[in-house]
């Protein structure tokens, strides 16, 4: 099974590519497990994706810590900057849900934060720092002392209760991570063609056989999470 390989490339730290629906983005988003990132992983989805790199978080994790959703954070500050309000994310043609934007961040050890070496790094202590077997409110303070905001790594929260009421590539990557058996955060980059839109989903399967790369489509992911949640009742995700 094609779900079977995926799995297996996300343990041993190895890209995937997921392609959503067709009747969504239609996009392909190369996927790695964020706790083996590696800057040479980041030169590839930046120069073989090309589109923006980002860094997911499971939702009750997410609340537990305090790290918002941007546009709720934008929707509080709309008090001060009323334009913030304006702009709300409310009809993005894909998602009837909200954006699952969050903060940026860079790692304090880094100097300007875009170098793939610096975001590397952010992701990977990230996924360290925010899996520890702590508290809260401890995890909290680590994320103050290791990470500044705003930054270069652009956090995705998943949405509460994962592929229920959102489906996208936030959700669909952080899944595979639960079922491989790994941090549940999932690093992301879109596939990007050279035509001024998403590389096509033919040519991302032909990306992913050239490169003999695992690819697994949403509805194969859902499929496999609603069996992997049957299997795992304790799981609150």
């Amino acid at each position: 099974m094609s779900i079977e390989k995926a799995l297996e490339a996300v343990r041993k730290g190895q890209i995937i590519l997921i392609y959503d629906f067709d009747d969504r983005e239609r996009e392909s988003d190369m996927t790695v497990a964020s706790e083996f990132i590696t800057y040479d992983k980041i030169t590839q989805m930046r120069e073989d994706a090309g589109g923006l790199l980002c860094t997911t978080t499971p939702f009750k994790l997410a609340m537990d810590i305090g790290l918002p959703f941007l546009s709720d954070v934008f929707w509080y500050a709309g008090e001060s900057y009323p334009l913030l309000r304006k702009m709300a994310p409310s009809d993005i043609p894909y998602d009837r849900t909200k954006s699952s934007f969050g903060l940026t961040i860079n790692h304090r050890e880094t100097y300007t934060g875009i170098p793939d070496r610096d975001r590397a790094l952010t992701i990977k202590r990230y996924a360290e720092v925010i899996f520890q077997d702590k508290s809260p409110e401890e995890i909290a303070e680590d994320m103050g002392r290791e990470f500044r905001a705003p930054g270069h790594v652009h956090l995705l929260n998943t949405s509460d209760k994962i592929l229920t009421n959102r489906h996208g590539h936030t959700e669909l990557a952080t899944a595979m991570m639960y079922m491989a058996g790994v941090k549940p955060s999932a690093t992301i980059c879109e596939m990007m063609g050279h035509d001024g839109h998403s590389r096509s989903k033919e040519e991302c399967y032909q990306y992913a056989k050239d490169h003999g790369m695992p690819i697994v489509t949403g509805d194969e992911v859902i499929a496999a999470w609603n069996e992997y949640k049957k299997d795992h009742p304790e799981l609150d995700v």
